[in-house]
This record gives C-alpha cells, sequence and structure tokens, in this order.
C-alpha cells in the first residue's frame, strides 16, 4: 500500500504528549505507529492489522527502524480482539467508503471500504480500549467525519478538536482531523490547513509534516 498524504497528516498531527500506550488499528504498513514513535520517545504502540501480509510488512518496517523497541505489531481483527488492555491515545485511519465500487485488489478494497471495519464498530472499540481521560486521533473525508462525529455521541465519544483539510485555499475540504475522547466539552476546537498555496506546500503543510519528508 503507498503511503497517502492522509497518513502523513494524521501521524503528523496526532497528539500522544505525556501518554505512554498507544493503540493503531489497522497499521497497514506500520507508518502511523512510525511516526507516532518518532515524535514521542515515551510511547510504546501497539499496532493490529487483520491481513497478515501487511503485519509482516508492518513487522519488517519496525524491525529496521531506530524505535523497534517501542513498537509491536500484532495479527488481529479489533472487533474479535477479548484483550481487555486499554490505551492512552488511539489512532486509526480508518476504511471510509460506506458503498459504491471497490477496488479489483482486495487488500486496498479492504482498506478504503467500511465491510471489514464499520464505523459503528469502531467507535464501539474505541470505546472499549480507551482510558477515560484519553483520546482518539482519526482522518476521514469531510462527509464521512460530520457522520462519525455525531453518532460518536451515541457511543459517549465527544468531538475535542477537528482540523479541516483543503487542497487549496479556494477548493472544498476535502479531509476533516478528528480527535475524540470520553470526556465532553462544551465546544469542539476548530481549525482549518490548506495544503496547497500558489503551487507550493503552503507555510503550515510544511511545518506540521516537514519531519517526515526527505524534501521538503
Amino acid at each position: 500500500m503507498p503511503v497517502s498524504t492522509d497518513g502523513v497528516l494524521l501521524g503528523a498531527w496526532a497528539d500522544a504528549e505525556n501518554r505512554d500506550n498507544v493503540l493503531d488499528i489497522g497499521t497497514g504498513t506500520g507508518l502511523l505507529s512510525l511516526m507516532m514513535a518518532q515524535r514521542f520517545p515515551h510511547a510504546h504502540i501497539t499496532a493490529l492489522d487483520i491481513d497478515q501480509q501487511a503485519v509482516e510488512s508492518a513487522r519488517l518496517n519496525a524491525e529496521q527502524s531506530a524505535w523497534n523497541k517501542r513498537i509491536i505489531v500484532m495479527h488481529q481483527d479489533i472487533t474479535q480482539w477479548q484483550d481487555a488492555v486499554k490505551f492512552d491515545t488511539i489512532i486509526c485511519n480508518p476504511p471510509y467508503f460506506n458503498s459504491g465500487e471497490q477496488a479489483t485488489d482486495s487488500k486496498r478494497a479492504m482498506a478504503r471500504h467500511t465491510d471489514t471495519l464499520s464505523h459503528d464498530s469502531l467507535l464501539k472499540v474505541i470505546k472499549t480500549h480507551l482510558f477515560p481521560n484519553g483520546h482518539a486521533h482519526l482522518i476521514l473525508p469531510s462527509v464521512e467525519a460530520e457522520q462519525l462525529i455525531t453518532k460518536a455521541i451515541h457511543y459517549g465519544l465527544y468531538c475535542q478538536r477537528v482540523t479541516s483539510v483543503k487542497p487549496t485555499s479556494t477548493k472544498p475540504v476535502s479531509r476533516k482531523l478528528i480527535t475524540f475522547s470520553p470526556i465532553e466539552q462544551e465546544k469542539c476546537l476548530q481549525t482549518t490547513l490548506v495544503i496547497q498555496e500558489d503551487g507550493a506546500y503552503s507555510d503550515d503543510f510544511v511545518a506540521l509534516t516537514k519531519d517526515f519528508y526527505l524534501k521538503m
């Protein structure tokens, strides 16, 4: 699976400061786990994926990294995981298409469509495995993000902050970065991030992601 801008954005944006344990749901090749390990030296990351080939790739990447002692990769369906362990931080770049034509590549289809992890199932496992003062960070297309924010309330999860991502200042919001928590707060902090301005990466995008690109 290719490294996506979505994954880089989420890994650079999610906050695990002063948090010890991170759960990466649907780790794929391990991108988010590696980014969190790089950013937060005290974090120990448990990375899960339903696909055996993805797990093997993530394990290889973790083992070859400077943070191999702090990343555990497991072949596990999160919806069937019986372990009662809870985490300070959960991070997930979830499937988002609820309908429509699926990719012919079964692994790509699994990563993009909610057949294997519905948003209701995702919210349920977040609630189950998140400490009462914990935070979960996700990225979704704009419409699906708003639907998830509305639905999350029924699972006792509340929006803490949202960053609306626009490809350019003149284009509509394409993605939303969201932080949920069991802690209810009066307002969800709203910000906007524009990726490109005048044909080049914006200062805000560079500031957020420069530690993860060789040429930025």
